[in-house]
């Protein structure tokens, strides 16, 4: 008998001074059963830091030629594509030719290093993508947080987030690896 995915309910409540974007928003996460806590608090995260009215989670790992988050105009064209994790350049090529904008969140410290090491400078000349990496530390602590119904407060000004999950609040500078040429 197959896992099935645990649904997790979010209440978001983002201010992002930057952007002049503030959102309150419901959101229903289906967690994978091969997913950790610690990749669907980043998934949330990434969320919040593009947040958008029309930004949507996608079914991430369940299908392959899928980012974790989108945003899609009428006429079904990617405007924005966020992937998590340390894919090939094949796939960030392949993400680079179908959105206007890509942004990818490594984490994961040891194995970000070392892909950081391996891919980054093959990756500049895609004018297009943004790289972030998210420390182990940061997720760890977010994922002691998680409860299947969760409130989750972020405020975002000049490159600093704060990100509350319940009583627990999160100072963060996401690490730019990459920034869009």
């Amino acid at each position: 008998m197959a896992l099935k995915s645990t649904v997790y309910k979010a209440q978001i409540n983002v201010a992002d001074m930057t952007r002049q974007v503030y959102l309150d928003h419901t959101v229903t996460l289906a967690k994978h059963p091969s997913e950790t806590d610690q990749r669907m608090m980043l998934r949330i995260l990434a969320w919040t830091l593009f947040a958008d009215a029309e930004l949507q989670f996608t079914k991430g790992l369940c299908v392959e030629h899928e980012p974790e988050l989108w945003i899609k105009n009428y006429s079904d064209e990617i405007k924005l594509w966020v992937d998590l994790g340390l894919p090939d350049e094949k796939r960030l090529k392949k993400a680079c030719s179908l959105s206007e904008q890509v942004v990818l969140f490594t984490y994961g410290d040891n194995a970000s290093r070392v892909w950081k090491e391996q891919h980054l400078n093959k990756l500049y000349h895609y004018k297009n993508l943004t790289v972030f990496n998210i420390t182990d530390e940061i997720l760890d602590t977010a994922a002691a947080q998680v409860v299947r119904t969760m409130s989750i407060q972020s405020t975002i000004e000049d490159g600093q987030v704060w990100f509350s999950i319940g009583e627990t609040v999160l100072s963060l500078q996401p690490e730019v690896w990459k920034e869009v040429a």
